[in-house]
């Protein structure tokens, strides 16, 4: 069992087959046969672990070739290569997003107290360069990065600490590592299956060493010639890091994905990227097929979705869903899948909010940081908001008012900190608004601020990412107006968002609520612990994250929370582990930082009616992070 919500029977029946029929003959595709041949590379037999996994294909055992076509929107899109090649992590979801399997460690043992994991790797495991995967590649990230204050300055990622001690690593032979914490750690596992969690074996040890000073006592050198900061910032351009391009951008790194990247990597300046299969990719089917089928994945680069919807419609798209879900573009698809030749997917929404907003508590302005710390301010802005008349106009009707917190039928459901403040309300709104002193108006009926400025504020949007955010803040901002507040929808481009983000340079941004079906994953929205997600205080997540030596130090109740998720994530009984969660949402709810408009409907994706083993539903989450998890490596071309 565990916290997550059970999707139900979803249209998967991906498994796992411990002993295969056929032995040690395995198969590959034609064109690596054609380069054992030449002797340029080993036999498949060679290539593969001792026990490769086996991987029971969706509908059938499939047929090597082809390109899957995709998009990319910009320079900043990384994570749509990220979901589709899935992190190649310890564990993984299973595709209904309900439990942790094996991956990189085909099993595992955990201590009674939950504070030490033993993995057992893959025996013969080898990274795209034909190099072997070992333990010294765990240790690696554990004892030459993850406490390496010039690496991660001085705060090593939460998801690695336990009451304020990161992780420690042993190993125990070239196949078994134990991972061990101070304290028990309840939910390591399932962390370990997130997509920013895959760093205990995200980096070859042979290869990104040569960019470490510990191993290099010549980095320096390095660094001069490529023009890099510090030896820190040339290992991140040459073996990326979890949260930027640059990951993408080295065909020399070497990797556990299925695809690797060519010559035509992910830059900055790139109008396609592709991707050709790992020869040495450590799964195969029950036939005993290397994975993955399909030849190469190429994604076109694109500056707007109506070029990406555009191409569904000519059929030039062959998998997708991540920037297509547009609300007014759905019956547009179903108008079009017989001239498209494709199917449209169900993708289960895991967010709690369609559209949240994240007024900045820690907003730089004495007057507004103290107008914003007003929970009954917070309040009138929600009251202030016609949900019903956006989700009609601007969502299709699709959709109900709703806050943040797991979604209705949730173990962990919320009704307070779900519901509270959700109906359309003005004229409460100006009497909160009134009582917290801001009665003065000027001649255009704006409230002033006790400094005698009027208050207004801006709301940063990324249009590429919902394009209905833009359409929704022009009914917000009237409908503010009329409570006498100021706002402007400012349209930035995704980097330039997150950089207002770690300046502080903002007032108020958009995001979708995650959290719905994940609560305990993607507690961002309840809890400031996500250095760029808890868009609300990201000052306090930078106080939390650094052990209060960075940011600004946070109110009480979240420091409550803090101390909170610290018992839950040492607690390894589930039924505690709930309770204890069940006080964070309480803290929340009553202290009403983060609001939205809808609890968002299911989403949308399309495939190719040619490509084969594609569930035709499954999870929408960036936790699980769909579509990974139904192993694109086994999608297929029917001939």
């Amino acid at each position: 069992m565990t916290l997550y919500w059970k999707m139900g029977a979803l249209a998967l029946s991906l498994g796992l087959v411990t002993t295969p029929t056929w032995a040690q003959d395995y198969n590959e595709a034609p064109a690596l046969a054609e380069a054992v041949k030449a002797g340029k590379l080993p036999p498949v037999a060679e290539r593969l672990p001792a026990k490769p996994e086996v991987i029971t294909p969706v509908e059938q055992i499939g047929t090597y070739g082809g390109t899957i076509r995709r998009g990319l929107r910009g320079s900043s899109d990384h994570n749509n290569i990220l979901r589709f090649l899935s992190p190649q992590g310890l564990t993984r979801w299973n595709p209904d997003f309900t439990e942790v399997v094996p991956n990189l460690a085909e099993s595992w043992e955990v201590s009674d107290d939950a504070s030490e994991y033993t993995f057992h790797l893959r025996e013969g495991t080898k990274w795209s360069d034909g190099a072997p995967f070992t333990a010294d590649d765990v240790l690696f990230f554990v004892n030459d990065l993850l406490t390496n204050a010039d690496f991660y300055g001085s705060a090593p990622p939460a998801r690695f600490v336990i009451e304020g001690q990161p992780m420690t690593a042993e190993k125990i032979d070239d196949y078994t590592v134990k991972l061990s914490f101070v304290a028990p750690y309840g939910q390591f596992l399932q962390e370990l299956a997130t997509p920013l969690a895959q760093e205990p074996v995200l980096w070859a040890k042979h290869y990104c060493s040569q960019f470490h000073p510990t191993y290099n006592s010549d980095v320096q050198s390095m660094v001069d010639a490529e023009g890099a900061a510090d030896w820190a910032d040339l290992f991140r351009r040459k073996c990326g890091d979890l949260e930027i391009p640059a990951r993408w951008g080295n065909p020399d790194r070497p990797t556990l994905d299925p695809w690797v990247a060519t010559d035509e990597a992910y830059t900055g300046d790139a109008t396609r990227v592709v991707f050709e299969r790992n020869p040495y990719f450590w799964q195969v089917d029950t036939e005993g097929n290397q994975l993955p089928y399909v030849d190469k994945v190429r994604w076109s680069v694109e500056q707007d979705a109506e070029s990406l919807v555009l191409q569904v419609l000519a059929g030039e798209i062959d998998m997708q869903a991540r920037h297509l879900d547009a609300s007014k573009n759905i019956p547009v698809y179903y108008e079009n899948q017989e001239r498209g030749g494709y199917d449209i997917l169900e993708r289960l929404n895991s967010d709690a909010n369609a559209m949240g907003f994240y007024l900045n508590l820690n907003e730089k302005d004495p007057e507004l940081n103290k107008v914003f710390n007003s929970k009954d301010f917070r309040i009138a802005l929600s009251l202030g908001i016609n949900r019903d008349e956006i989700i009609d106009l601007v969502y299709l009707g699709q959709g109900e008012p709703f806050q943040i917190g797991a979604r209705p039928g949730h173990a962990l459901y919320n009704e307070q900190l779900g519901r509270q403040f959700t109906e359309y309300d003005p004229d409460r709104a100006n009497e909160l608004l009134d009582g917290l002193g801001l009665t003065e108006r000027d001649a255009e009926g704006y409230r002033l601020l006790p400094d005698g400025k009027r208050l207004s504020f801006q709301v940063d949007v990324i249009p590429t990412l919902q394009v209905e955010w833009v359409d929704a803040m022009e009914l917000v901002n009237e409908q503010w107006k009329a409570l006498g507040i100021e706002t402007t929808t400012n349209t930035v481009e995704r980097t330039l968002y997150y950089e207002r983000g770690d300046s502080n340079d903002f007032e108020m941004q958009v995001w979708n609520a995650p959290g719905g079906l994940d609560p305990t994953l993607s507690p961002r929205n309840v809890m400031a612990v996500h250095p760029q997600g808890s868009r609300f205080a990201l000052q306090w997540a930078k106080w939390y994250l650094s052990g209060g030596k960075d940011g600004m130090e946070p109110s009480d109740s979240m420091k409550r929370r803090y101390d909170l998720f610290a018992e839950f994530k040492s607690e390894a009984d589930l039924q505690k582990q709930l309770e204890i969660f069940e006080k964070i949402h309480q803290e929340a709810a009553d202290a009403f930082e983060v609001f939205g408009v809808a609890l968002p409907a299911n989403k949308v994706g399309i495939k190719s009616r040619k490509l084969k083993n594609v569930p035709m539903s499954f999870p929408a989450a960036w936790m699980y992070p769909d579509p990974g998890p139904t192993l694109p490596q086994q999608y297929y071309f029917e001939k």
